[in-house]
């Protein structure tokens, strides 16, 4: 009756409100997206989806067919999941997902050459995103995450702690003074976390030690952020691992208690019990004098 592939294309759609977003997600292009849609509504018989200015909207149809095709995508990614459970063998690739700016300090450390030593059939593959990958829907095999885990669908361990800290250029330093405690943050600039960052805890906590700060700058992305307190537009909490690598930055505050958090090492259920990611789970659990350094600095 119709091409199977096709759906992903309308769940991209139903999901993000647009062909351009649709197509960025199923990485095709935008004329492909809408091709599809054409071709999958010409074979039902029924139109799918409103085309307005401002987006896509589901028509009634549409709304009625969605949970059956989520249904069916959950069950292709239960089969793919089941499919690479099957493959026994300590070798192949892990694919592991991390902060940016974790990659240069796992890949200077001897945590992967170890690892390499005793399983020598087993790769780790770097997956590198704006932001959290789906570990169900395959994206990665396993998460190294701080803060508490939020996902049901994902099981782990806590290896480690997230230490945070308030930072400052040195220029900025040299122009406006330290502070002294956090009340002291409201005479001074911050950077600020925005997008998909505006309900992380920094944010929170800058709401509540300074609501009436100024902001020099505002980012989406503790990168980002990193980078803005560099250029010296103003003060903000970063993770002590990344921000004690600077030399150009200065802690003005020691580590703030409620920014706190562990590290995390995330799998599917179905993935965390295949020979290769269980093998890289014990050897991290194992090797905790190589691991924090990383983590912790």
């Amino acid at each position: 009756m119709f091409d199977w592939n096709d759906l992903k294309y309308f769940l991209a759609v139903a999901r993000h409100g647009s062909t351009t977003a649709a197509a960025k997600a199923t990485g095709v292009n935008q004329s492909t997206v809408q091709r599809r849609m054409v071709e999958l509504e010409r074979r039902i018989g029924q139109p799918l989806i409103h085309r307005h200015a401002s987006g896509y909207q589901l028509t009634e149809f549409g709304l009625s067919l969605l949970p059956k095709v989520e249904e069916l995508e959950e069950a292709a990614l239960a089969i793919e999941r089941q499919a690479r459970l099957n493959i026994s063998e300590l070798s192949g690739v892990v694919r592991l997902t991390c902060p940016e700016p974790l990659v240069s300090r796992i890949n200077g450390s001897q945590l992967l050459e170890q690892f390499r030593l005793n399983y020598p059939e087993i790769r780790i593959e770097f997956v590198m995103s704006d932001g959290y990958l789906d570990l169900s829907k395959g994206e990665a095999d396993i998460a190294l995450r701080s803060g508490e885990p939020s996902d049901e669908n994902l099981v782990g361990k806590k290896i480690a702690d997230s230490i945070w800290a308030v930072y400052a250029s040195r220029s900025y330093v040299q122009h406006h003074g330290s502070l002294k405690t956090a009340a002291d943050i409201g005479e001074h600039a911050i950077v600020g976390f925005d997008g998909a960052l505006a309900n992380h805890r920094a944010a929170k906590w800058f709401a509540s030690v300074a609501p009436d700060a100024r902001v020099g700058a505002r980012n989406n992305s503790v990168l980002g952020v990193l980078h803005a307190v560099k250029s010296g537009l103003g003060v903000a909490p970063l993770p002590t691992t990344i921000a004690d690598m600077h030399d150009d930055l200065v802690q003005v505050l020691p580590p703030v208690e409620e920014l706190n958090r562990g590290w995390y090492l995330l799998a599917h259920p179905d993935i965390r019990k295949t020979p290769r990611v269980r093998a890289f789970f014990e050897f991290v659990s194992n090797h905790n004098s190589l691991v924090r350094p990383i983590l912790m600095g």
